[in-house]
Order: structure tokens, then C-alpha cells, then sequence
């Protein structure tokens, strides 16, 4: 039907004939002489239709935005004071000798060059969306991302395997999108949320090297870096420690930056302990870009008068923190209300600042409400851990640890962003040693911040028993400016740590058997030391698109409800339907009686 994409036609092929099919991107007439800028995935070319070919010309005058044309014509040069160069095409044009309107359009619903169009209008009409060049070169660079990745694996042995997608319920941390059984009465199917048992089981069975690009779900509260559905890079393999899996991956992300990007990243990567992250940045997922750091405060603030500070550096849960700001003596009051009320998101109650305007002069020459608490030395201190020079300023984060990690991360980057700091280039990290396990307060148990099949760094299950917040995992992350691109561990391999992880994690050893039973069972049949790691595929493509979220990234996304306005989804079963999977629907009248 074509021999060429609209935006491969150059000057090489000059008075050659050429066959091209696109869109009608705009048309314009001039004095009589009508051109089309047709447009397909490769790029724009413009054509001429000419009052000489009568037949053709009166065609072209009935082509509206965004028909669908059929193009026959010659290749010629345009000429010099219309050539354009900003495009691939601007220096040839094709003369129309023959036109078929392959399908006509309705108006469409929005421009195509339009930058204010609702994200609801975009996905109800998202197949107009994906005509912009903008998405298409979005997932055109989603597909190099999976074909580099999959020649690297490929290329160091790795085996790609599909597992299940209808399975049963697994503890990653979210709620289940369940499929009931119509063959099994009142029984149901759960999606994935990963395929964190299976890549496991497959090392019990043998196959060394796995990795699979793989849809998983999760029923979960919805921002821009989550969907219900979403894909994963997955990966597993047997005998190698957390360090040969991390500096394997670490190549590959090298790859993939060089390959799509054309970018060498640094190596090796940065490596931080999880306390570390914490300590300096308030998280464990940090942008390098940004020069700010976290001073420890909490042991010169437990002996202050100042309640605000004293009472967080006396609870054993609790934190003082300061992040000097350089040059940010120049906010106005307005400002740093500003970012008063913006930490408040996070769960501050304010945000205490000093102004350093002379702090050679020590207490006079700094400016804030709450200096006359401090005493001289604490003052002193202060001063001299943060670095503080002329002109800078000093935010302070005091209560629980959580709630100043919180705050403080959050406005580090939001400072870095307002003041210009964020340096430029990509700033990868491995974030390491995480805990193993951690409180939930609320709650009142233990729980595992990455999944309860992450090995500890002890095999000792009664260490494990007698004080599971002393002991880190042999977990890993890794970060790219500020996004966590992807995590994993060295799993746990023998059946008695693994029962010993569930009872601090409060699951009962019925519990265990009655969910993991064909799991704990396979540890018993000569299960290898392994390890791997997932990667958010989705945010990958939205890191290396420079893209705002992974609705973006994604050709067929749904909204932050959950709901998908293309296909009107989800919708109601009938009653039919219910019948066959043994489900009622449940009727209740105006008082609340079913």
C-alpha cells in the first residue's frame, strides 16, 4: 500500500515516485494551490496538489484534519525560501499525482498541538492521543527500553518465562484484585502482584537465570507513579551474593541509558546504607542532584528548655534535624510561611527557621523567633555542623523520626527546585543494609519493609526471635534522581529462617501452611542460595522520557479512580454472569437492611 513513511522521505529520493499513507495533519491552501502536511509515526511530509490535475485537486479540497489519505506522487525539492529546515522532511515535498481518501474524520476533539486538553478528555479519546508525536515517541522509546533490556539478559545467560497470571494471594502490601472460580464454587483467583514465589520456585527447579517483562496488580490508592496495572522488570538468579547482583544490574542500567539515551552513567554507582540515606537525606530514595544535607541535632537538643526541641530529642522515637539552605536568608517571611504550610502536608506542626546573617557574630548576627531558647554552645554547635555562612538559612524538623524524615526530605527537594540548586545529569545510588524489619505503631507488629521472603543478614532464626529490629536484610535498591527504579534482596533458602520471618511478622505456622504450604514444602527439596530484583518498568520509561507520570509512558492507562474512560470500564456483570460464578448481587434498601 506504501513505500515509504511519511517522515523518511529526503532529498535522496528525488524525482523518484514514492507511495505514502498518514493523516492529515493540516491543510492549507495557497492562491490555488493546496498543501497537505501528512503525518504518520515517522514525521510530517509535506504535499502539493496542483489546479493542473484537476481530478486530484478537487480531492484534496474535501480533506479535512485528520482524514486518512492514500498519496502517490513524486519527490521534489522545495524551494529554497520555503524549505524548512527544523524537520527531517523541510527540504522536499511530493507532488500529488494520485489521492484516495482511505477514510474520512469527524472533527476531532481536540487539536493534536494542543498543551491544555484534560487528562479525562485524552484517555476517553485516546486513540487520537496516541497520534501525537510526543506519545509515540514516548512508547516507541518504551519498546527500545524492553528490546535493550532483553538483549543484555539474553546476552548473560538469563532464560525469559512467563508464570501465572490467575494464582492465589501473596503479602506484597496491597490489596488483591480477585477473579472468582466458576468451576470452584465460592473460591477465587488472585492477580499478581508480583511473581515473587514463582521466579523462586523456578531457582528450586533449576533454571539458574530468569527474567520476565510482566504485568502485575495491585488494588491500591492511585498518584502519578502508580497504576492498578502496571509492568515490571523481573529478575532472579542462583548463586550470587547481593554484590555480584547488584554490579550485574548495574551494567545493565549502564547499557540502557547508552543505548536509548546515548549517556554514560557514572561507575560504578554510589552506595549508601539505608540509615545513611535516611540520616543525610530523610529518605531512602534520594535525588543526588540536590546539594542540600540533613544536620543531626538530637543529643545537643535534649537538654534545651525549648520544649519543641528538647521533648523530640528526649523520645527514643523521636528527631532533630536541621537543612541549611544556602543564600535562602533572602526569603521573605511570605516565603518560608509558604513552606510552613507545605510541610504540613507531611505531618509538621511548623517549620522553626534562623536567618544567619553574621553568624561569625554568633547570637547577633542571627535572625528568629527562637534563638533566645537556645543556649550559646547549642547555638554554637549548631552553627558549626551545619556550615553556616553569611546569608544562609537554617530549616528545622523536630518530632517523631518519621514525621521529620518526612518533612525534611520532602523540603529539600522542593527547595533545590524553587532556588535553582537541582544540579543537571543523572545521579544513580544503590541504597543498601535496610532493616529487616519495622515497627508499625499503629498496628503493634513487626512488619517487613520489602516482602517476608527477604533474606536477613543472620541465619540465627532465634536472633531473629529475640530482637528483629537489630537486624538488617540483604536487601538493595536502586535510585536515579530521586526515583526508586527498582529493588531486590537475596531471598531467604531454607524452610526453618523462613517459618522463624513469619512468626516475627505474626503469621501463625497454620497461617503459613494454609497460604505458603507449596512454598515452605519446596525449601525442603534443595533450594539454591538466590537472589534478584524488580524494576518498575513503567517509571523507567518515565525516567528516561523526562515524562510528568506513567500515564504518560502507557499507551491504554487508567485515571486516578481506577477507571478507564475509553472503554467505560469497569461496568456491571449481569445477573447471568453473577449466576455462573456463584455471586449474588447484594440489594440494600433505603435504611441499610440487605
Amino acid at each position: 500500500m506504501r513505500t515509504h513513511y511519511c517522515g523518511d522521505v529526503d532529498e535522496a529520493l528525488s524525482g523518484r515516485e514514492v507511495v505514502v499513507c498518514g493523516w492529515v495533519n493540516r491543510r492549507r491552501d495557497h492562491g490555488g494551490v493546496i498543501f497537505i502536511d501528512l503525518r504518520d509515526r515517522a514525521g510530517l511530509l509535506q504535499i502539493v496538489a496542483d489546479p493542473a490535475c484537476a481530478d486530484v485537486f478537487a480531492l484534496a479540497e474535501s480533506v479535512r484534519n485528520e482524514f486518512v489519505l492514500k498519496v502517490t506522487g513524486t519527490v521534489r525539492p522545495r524551494p529554497p525560501d520555503t524549505a524548512n529546515p527544523e524537520l527531517p522532511t523541510g527540504r522536499v515535498e511530493v507532488a500529488c499525482e494520485r489521492l484516495e481518501i482511505l477514510n474520512e474524520a469527524a472533527t476531532p476533539p481536540f487539536q493534536l498541538d494542543e498543551d491544555d486538553v484534560s487528562e479525562e478528555v485524552r484517555l476517553r479519546y485516546r486513540y487520537v492521543d496516541l497520534r501525537r508525536p510526543q506519545m509515540q515517541r514516548r512508547l516507541m522509546t518504551r519498546a527500545a527500553i524492553a528490546r535493550t533490556l532483553r538483549a543484555f539478559l539474553d546476552a548473560h545467560g538469563f532464560v525469559e518465562i512467563e508464570t501465572p497470571m490467575l494464582t492465589r494471594a501473596t503479602p506484597e502490601g496491597a490489596r488483591d484484585y480477585l477473579v472468582p472460580s466458576r468451576t470452584q464454587a465460592h473460591a477465587f483467583f488472585a492477580l499478581p502482584q508480583s511473581p515473587q514465589l514463582f521466579k523462586q520456585l523456578l531457582m528450586m527447579g533449576g533454571l539458574d537465570r530468569y527474567y520476565q517483562i510482566t504485568r502485575c496488580f495491585r488494588d491500591e490508592d492511585l498518584r502519578a507513579d502508580r497504576q492498578p496495572e502496571f509492568t515490571q522488570l523481573d529478575v532472579e538468579t542462583s548463586f550470587l551474593d547481593e554484590d555480584q547482583i547488584t554490579d550485574l544490574m548495574e551494567a545493565m542500567i549502564r547499557r540502557l541509558f547508552r543505548d536509548v539515551l546515548d549517556v554514560a552513567l557514572p561507575d560504578p554507582f554510589v552506595r549508601v546504607t539505608h540509615a545513611e540515606a535516611v540520616r543525610r537525606y530523610g529518605t531512602d530514595r534520594p535525588d543526588l542532584r540536590v546539594p542540600l544535607e540533613l544536620t543531626e541535632l538530637t543529643e545537643w537538643m535534649r537538654g534545651v528548655e525549648f520544649q519543641v526541641f528538647s521533648g523530640p530529642a528526649n523520645d527514643p522515637e523521636g528527631r532533630v534535624a536541621a537543612l541549611r539552605v544556602p543564600g535562602g536568608a533572602r526569603l521573605t517571611r511570605k516565603e518560608i510561611d509558604g513552606y510552613t504550610e507545605y510541610v504540613r502536608r507531611y505531618g509538621a506542626k511548623g517549620l522553626a527557621y534562623i536567618k544567619c546573617e553574621q553568624p561569625a557574630r554568633g547570637r547577633a548576627g542571627l535572625q528568629s523567633p527562637i534563638v533566645k531558647f537556645l543556649p550559646d554552645d547549642v547555638l554554637a554547635h549548631v552553627l558549626t555542623e551545619t556550615a553556616a555562612d553569611a546569608g544562609d538559612l537554617l530549616f528545622f524538623g523536630a518530632g517523631h523520626r518519621d514525621v521529620v524524615n518526612d518533612t525534611l526530605a520532602a523540603l529539600r527537594v522542593r527547595l533545590g527546585r524553587d532556588l535553582g540548586l537541582v544540579e543537571s545529569g543523572w545521579r544513580p545510588l544503590w541504597v543498601v543494609d535496610f532493616p529487616a524489619f519495622t515497627w508499625d505503631r499503629r498496628e503493634k507488629r513487626w512488619l517487613s519493609p520489602h516482602h517476608p521472603f527477604t533474606a536477613p543478614r543472620t541465619d540465627d532464626p532465634r536472633r531473629l526471635r529475640d530482637d528483629p529490629g537489630a537486624c538488617l536484610s540483604r536487601a538493595y535498591d536502586v535510585v536515579i534522581n530521586g526515583v526508586e527504579l527498582g529493588g531486590g534482596s537475596v531471598r531467604i533458602h531454607k524452610r526453618a529462617l523462613q517459618q522463624a520471618v513469619f512468626e516475627v511478622l505474626g503469621i501463625s505456622r497454620q497461617e503459613a501452611d494454609a497460604k505458603f504450604g507449596f512454598f515452605l514444602r519446596a525449601l525442603e527439596h534443595g533450594c539454591p542460595p538466590h537472589g534478584g530484583i524488580a524494576f518498575g518498568f513503567d517509571r523507567m520509561a518515565l525516567l528516561l522520557t523526562s515524562g510528568r507520570s506513567i500515564r504518560d509512558v502507557m499507551a491504554f492507562p487508567k485515571t486516578q479512580t481506577a477507571a478507564c474512560p475509553l472503554t467505560d470500564a469497569p461496568a456491571p456483570a449481569t445477573s447471568a454472569q453473577l449466576r455462573e460464578l456463584h455471586l449474588k448481587l447484594e440489594r440494600r434498601t433505603g435504611d441499610g437492611d440487605a
